[in-house]
């Protein structure tokens, strides 16, 4: 029951765009086509996994038994940092047309947010290492949920006449402000699994 609540709240109540404001800068330059947004997804699913897997053990098991807990922002991205290199490679590898279309927005994985907000995040929260994954695993498909939902809600913005005051980026931030208006509406279900 504990790992269900852990994933409905990362997904639903406390998403991490939409409640907690990580990963933006992905969010809205990703989002203008649905493949792209699904292809961004798995990426940061990934990428967000390994780094909370990685670095949760890179903490508990070198730099807490050590006393080096100051040094945790830094390894912690230059651990991102590095998987954010593999999975380039993978992808160029892998599907050359997914990597091209991600363009300059795959090495913004690095400095996503989202992805050290979530490892400093299970560091806080003091997660075990089950709890650590699910929570990384259900952050990212709530990242992936949102940046999908308001990619669809973009594409079908292109086909309506927006007035040429609001077009472009004010009325995605508009559509980004009334979906995370939605999302408020499942604040409270986290207290069910309490």
């Amino acid at each position: 029951m504990e790992y269900i609540g852990i994933i409905i709240v990362a997904i639903f109540v406390n998403n991490i765009v939409y409640s907690q404001f990580l990963g933006i800068c992905p969010f809205l330059g990703v989002s203008k086509k649905v493949d792209t947004a699904i292809g961004m997804s798995a990426a940061v699913t990934f990428v967000l996994t390994i780094a909370t897997l990685v670095t949760f053990l890179l903490y508990k098991s070198l730099l807490e038994p050590f006393g080096l807990q100051y040094l945790q922002t830094i390894s912690f991205i230059l651990v991102i940092a590095a998987l954010v290199q593999m999975v380039e490679i993978i992808l160029k590898k892998i599907s050359p047309s997914l990597y091209q279309a991600l363009g300059v927005f795959l090495p913004l994985i690095t400095t996503n947010c989202a992805i050290l907000g979530v490892a400093l995040l299970v560091i806080q929260k003091d997660f075990n290492l089950l709890e650590s994954v699910v929570y990384a695993v259900a952050t990212s498909i709530g990242f992936g949920l949102a940046l999908i939902i308001f990619s669809g809600v973009r594409e079908q913005l292109s086909l309506t006449k927006v007035p040429k005051a609001m077009q472009g980026m004010p009325i995605a931030l508009i559509t980004a402000g009334i979906i995370a208006m939605a999302f408020m509406g499942f604040s409270g279900i986290d207290q069910v699994f309490k």
